[in-house]
């Protein structure tokens, strides 16, 4: 199986209006409700692919409650570890062409709720295939709460992907996680600057993070795709049509798919053809963490991943 964690797990609220106007008042259409938070999103994607998945973090209160119920009423199987505060909630805001999201704060967690949930991923752990560490830390938790659990995957002789962003992301690269996937913003977050913009900059960009010790970097570029600096070489990957919906969960479906891939001893451009695939199908899906099949089954047969040059180092 595949584990997914996600340490600030949200009840996820979307409002789905016909134009998101600012400054204005909205009639909503309709409201769905359902379990979030990142890796809650890759665990609700794997599966819809019939992927074998376990979910894991931190719930608390009576959103926490709801959170679980979600997970047994999608059928995810699911192994949280409680804490004594509410879960947060998190709202998004579509009109069918973009959507705007609104993130509560993650609850306290307290040092003895941290020291349980790390002996539950142990266990976890030793028979996952591959792990997915996924979102934001709550409250309480250290910079390096993710480089804790990559070491411990990698005693356990497992592949790991890391989905952060700023000092957490950074804390968890000396550790060695197979795989980051940020997007721009999230490597000049850790990089310092603007966000790199050209392919070539990117690419840049996800080699400074290999050498600060991530084994592969995966950069999510929104419409544009995918680039990768992988221990095979560097790769570009596009979808070949233009996706209109909502992309709150693109990112989680790029993360699905490579935790998929690398579960499977996959290629890499397999892997990344696959990612783009599924993040365009998530778009044209109403909800984060729902996957449109029919789009997913016509893209994955039309997106390659070209060649590029590795800069530096890495190219040698």
């Amino acid at each position: 199986m595949i584990l997914t964690v996600t340490l600030n797990a949200a009840l996820d609220v979307t409002y789905r209006v016909d134009e998101l106007r600012p400054h204005a008042t909205h009639r909503v259409r309709e409201v769905s409700t359902r379990p979030g938070g990142k890796g809650v999103n890759v665990a609700a994607l794997l599966t819809a692919l019939d992927e074998p998945v376990v979910a894991t973090g931190l719930v608390g209160g009576p959103t926490g409650e709801q959170i679980r119920d979600g997970l047994a009423a999608a059928e995810i199987p699911e192994a949280f570890v409680p804490i004594a505060a509410d879960s947060r909630r998190t709202l998004v805001v579509a009109d069918g062409t973009d959507a705007t999201g609104f993130w509560e704060p993650g609850p306290p967690v307290t040092e003895a709720e941290w020291d349980a949930f790390v002996n539950r991923f142990r266990g976890l752990a030793r028979v996952a295939r591959a792990v997915v560490l996924s979102g934001s830390l709550p409250a309480g938790l250290p910079d390096d709460a993710y480089a804790q659990l990559v070491a411990i995957t990698a005693e356990a002789s497992v592949p790991s992907i890391v989905d952060a962003e700023g000092a957490v992301l950074a804390a968890a690269l000396p550790a060695g996680p197979t795989v980051v996937k940020p997007n721009a913003a999230e490597l000049a977050s850790v990089r310092g600057g603007a966000a790199p913009e050209t392919p070539a900059e990117v690419l840049a960009a996800a080699h400074a993070l290999r050498d600060a010790g991530a084994r592969a970097v995966v950069c999510s570029r929104g419409p544009d795709g995918l680039i990768a600096s992988t221990p095979d070489g560097a790769y570009r990957a596009v979808p070949p049509e233009t996706v209109a919906g909502n992309p709150t969960g693109a990112g989680d479906a790029v993360v699905a798919a490579l935790a998929r891939g690398l579960a499977n001893g996959e290629s890499w451009p397999t892997m990344l053809t696959a990612a783009v695939a599924l993040s365009a199908a998530a778009v044209a899906a109403p909800v984060a963490g729902a996957v449109d099949g029919s789009a997913y089954d016509r893209l994955r047969h039309t997106v390659e991943a070209e060649s590029m040059v590795l800069p530096g180092s890495l190219a040698d």
